[in-house]
């Protein structure tokens, strides 16, 4: 059986490519003699869409939407993939596709106020996700957020299967004081990181302000930035004003820069609000590697333990509450890092490569028997 793999190209600038190139090695190790994983194959017998909220995702969107097969939805918002890719009839009639004539009149709206769509949380509140999961054989999220957004969009068959943490050697001391040293952070510093594509929804500029208020009664802290802004929006504010000799800029990191930078830090933060039903890649990897992150609150964290990890709600308590998580992370760094302990511990056991391969193994199998008429494999 051949089985069509869709996904953006290795090395494209996303987040899902790389997944989606680790998840087909995997895959290929674990399945049976019978199954061939080819890439961007124009006739398989069954097919799996990698689907994210960007461009880089619309001759993927196209094809899983003319022959449908097994959709993996990455960010359950395609809201934005729609502003970028539809004219403005075509953008009007798939709202109204979604949810209804009688929302014409929001869709308009939305249409002519597209400029704020990174902030707005209404774009994120109809995420325009109907066509492609609706004729879908089966629908793979990674959290029960997605799982629900997929849910009522006329998903018929969705399954989570966590989002997978593949295991590499860690830095070394060695290496990460070096780093450290490099980008200019004192000796024993507490180093605060903020990691991937910099967009307000990682809410930047509230973690810029709740470190300022640390740092100015914790001198002993630093924070990274390390990534591309990719709003202009952003750019334009953070270059307005001086970052201060403790936060420190770097671009964009590659993996192997990425694993250093990683291991150097005390804590990360990685905050979402509006969501879009995405996990965080980056999340899962420094938790992985024993680091205490700090995430907003919802649905697409709720699996994780209060033990192993650092919430923050979305909405007006952020601010005093990012405070707060900050100061306990830098005030009391033994009991941090027993957090990060405990988020390794889950990470390595929920989200482990060979469980994500085998169950999306499980699901090929299911979907194969169910057209077969016969019995899904357990």
């Amino acid at each position: 059986m051949i089985v069509g793999y869709h996904a953006p190209p290795p090395g494209a600038p996303t987040g899902v490519a790389d997944y989606a190139e680790t998840l087909l090695a995997a895959l290929r190790r674990s399945a049976s003699p019978e199954i061939s994983f080819e890439r961007d194959a124009s006739n398989a017998d069954l097919d799996i869409y990698h689907l994210g909220n960007n461009r880089l995702h619309a001759a993927i969107y196209e094809r899983a939407v003319a022959k449908p097969g097994i959709v993996v939805i990455h960010d359950a918002v395609l809201h934005h993939f729609m502003l970028g890719a539809l004219s403005p009839d075509r953008y009007i009639e798939e709202f109204i596709y979604n949810y209804g004539e009688w929302t014409r009149h929001i869709a308009e709206e939305l249409w002519r106020e597209r400029a704020a769509c990174a902030v707005d949380p209404r774009y994120f509140q109809y995420p325009l996700l109907r066509r492609a999961v609706e004729n879908a054989r089966a629908v793979i999220v990674h959290n029960a957020g997605a799982a629900a957004i997929a849910r009522t969009h006329a998903a018929a068959d969705t399954r989570i299967i966590p989002h997978f943490f593949e295991p590499h050697e860690i830095p070394d001391l060695a290496a990460t004081e070096l780093f450290r040293q490099r980008i200019g952070i004192k000796p024993g510093a507490t180093l605060f990181g903020i990691f991937g594509y910099l967009r307000e929804t990682k809410r930047l500029m509230p973690c810029l302000a709740a470190f300022r208020r640390l740092h100015a009664v914790l001198p002993d802290t630093a924070l990274l930035l390390a990534g591309d802004v990719v709003s202009g929006d952003l750019r334009r504010l953070l270059d307005s004003e001086p970052l201060g000799p403790a936060i420190h800029r770097l671009g964009h990191l590659s993996d192997a820069e990425f694993r250093v930078a990683g291991a150097a830090v005390d804590c990360c933060l990685n905050l979402r609000y509006p969501a879009a039903g995405e996990t965080s890649g980056i999340t899962i990897r420094l938790m992985g590697i024993g680091k205490p992150v700090v995430v907003t609150d919802g649905p697409e964290t709720a699996d994780i333990p209060g033990a192993a990890c650092l919430r923050v709600p979305a909405g007006p308590g952020e601010a005093a509450a990012l405070f707060d998580q900050m100061a306990f992370a830098a005030g009391f760094p033994t009991l941090a890092r027993q957090i990060g302990s405990e988020g390794a511990k889950y990470i390595r056991t929920r989200h482990s490569l060979e469980n994500a391969a085998r169950q999306y193994l499980q699901m090929i199998d299911s979907v194969v028997n169910e057209a077969a008429g016969l019995t899904s494999t357990p």
